[in-house]
């Protein structure tokens, strides 16, 4: 009997009840073998088995998007416009986008070699809604065309949450939302975060559990809403938000 070599990711799929058609499984089977192909000389991950590789990063990047589908945050069939915010290899953003289409994308990454990576996936899968964009956080949270034009902003370890809220929340549309899977630390990050949700416009909606397999750490998604005039001053010039946190 032949093993479907996307059995890890699609096991995952049908316990988290996101259904993957031909056209998905073809784009996630392109997309591990570019993950594979560009590990070495673009940092992608440290993980190199391919099982690893489904479960830790694919599955766990639907697991983001079946919480959001169960808080009603992303329906099915969505068009929000997200941006993954230091995206590095996509993750969260391009499997959700693989098993959401209609999702308006922007992943945005300053590392030249990991954006080339992501232009080159984004071409090579034809995902119809997603783009990249090289920039460090902050400078894409002062352009002009992505400040406070997205529905939701994410990030999968890219920064303790008082400062992804400066990153994030000048991206968001008025009521959009920051949705940001933290680990064990997500109590201490959220006791840390009063200062710039007070100075960003933004109060903690939810915390929503992700659903991980059995023997992972566990994580939770802490939802942050943003409301009200954007201050002009945030974010902060490029690496002062990581070196003086609100």
């Amino acid at each position: 009997m032949t093993i479907d070599p996307l059995a890890p990711l699609l096991t995952e799929a049908e316990r988290l009840g996101v259904d993957l058609d031909r056209r998905a499984r073809e784009r996630f089977a392109r997309y591990l073998d570019l993950v594979l192909e560009w590990n070495e000389r673009a940092g992608i991950t440290s993980l190199t088995d391919p099982e690893e590789i489904q479960r830790r990063h694919f599955a766990e990047s639907l697991s983001l998007l079946a919480a959001l589908r169960t808080a009603a945050i992303v329906e099915r069939g969505s068009t929000a416009r997200i941006a993954d915010l230091g995206s590095g290899g996509g993750f969260p953003g391009i499997p959700m986008a693989i098993a959401e289409p209609g999702l308006d994308l922007v992943l945005v990454e300053s590392h030249g070699r990991r954006a080339e990576f992501l232009r080159t996936v984004v071409a090579a899968l034809e995902l119809p809604h997603a783009k990249v964009v090289q920039a460090r956080a902050e400078d894409a949270g002062r352009g002009p065309m992505l400040r406070a034009t997205f529905d939701l902003v994410t990030a999968r370890a890219l920064a303790p949450l008082p400062v992804l809220i400066e990153y994030a929340l000048p991206l968001l549309k008025d009521g959009g939302l920051l949705v940001a899977p933290k680990g064990s630390r997500a109590d201490e990050e959220l006791a840390a975060s009063v200062a710039a949700l007070a100075a960003l416009g933004g109060d903690v909606r939810d915390t929503i559990d992700l659903p991980l397999p059995e023997g992972l750490p566990p994580q939770r998604v802490i939802v942050v809403g943003r409301t009200g005039r954007l201050d002009g001053r945030y974010p902060r010039r490029a690496g002062i938000p990581s070196r003086e946190p609100l």
